[in-house]
């Protein structure tokens, strides 16, 4: 049972995500991630992309049992992290790591590797931490349609950055499709578009 000093805490950490304009998890797309993790019995998870935290700080919450490790490479976002978790009680189950995810080698084997960092190199997170995959573990990545972004065509995105990332997403989309080693589910109704991949047996 989450007390109502918990969920004031949590709506902090969100109403800063929308102040200072940090992407995190929307409600249903936090809830499936939460809900995959009991149903799923996670138990060791390895986050791409902490943010401030506040997906951490669910997953753990989720589950007593769960420890997590989480990479971001952004200073701030950091720092903020680290006071939210500290806040929770939660540094003895969520460890931080303050780098870029494509320049450290993490060891260990992972129930589940949650990409949630820059989604124009969810290829080259797939490729660098999939050998960090444990048996019959999951790989869900985030934010697959990108605020709708991906639905829409080309030509009505003004910005070539952006349909720069968009066109990167849909390369990640085809990658994951066309993976003869794994499998993917796609639920795109859910949150902003979620990835769920498991290896072919």
């Amino acid at each position: 049972m989450v007390s109502n000093h918990i969920y004031s805490e949590i709506r902090k950490i969100k109403e800063y995500a929308v102040d200072n304009n940090i992407p995190i998890m929307v409600d249903d797309g936090i809830d499936f991630l939460t809900t995959f993790i009991i149903k799923n019995q996670i138990e060791n998870v390895l986050e791409i992309g902490t943010a401030i935290g506040y997906s951490a700080i669910m997953m753990a919450l989720a589950n007593p049992n769960v420890k997590i490790t989480s990479i971001e490479r952004d200073e701030k976002r950091y720092m903020e992290a680290v006071k939210n978790i500290k806040l929770f009680n939660l540094e003895d189950r969520i460890t931080l790591i303050y780098n870029d995810a494509l320049n450290i080698k993490i060891e260990g084997q992972f129930d589940l590797i949650f990409i949630d960092a820059a989604k124009g190199k969810n290829i080259h997170f797939f490729e660098k931490y999939k050998t960090n995959l444990a048996k019959n573990g999951f790989i869900i990545t985030d934010n697959m349609k990108f605020h709708g972004y991906v639905d829409k065509d080309e030509n009505e995105i003004k910005s070539k950055n952006l349909r720069g990332l968009v066109r990167k997403i849909k390369d990640y989309q085809k990658f994951l499709e066309e993976n003869k080693e794994y499998k993917t589910m796609f639920y795109n109704n859910i949150g902003d578009g979620i990835a769920v991949t498991t290896k072919n047996d």
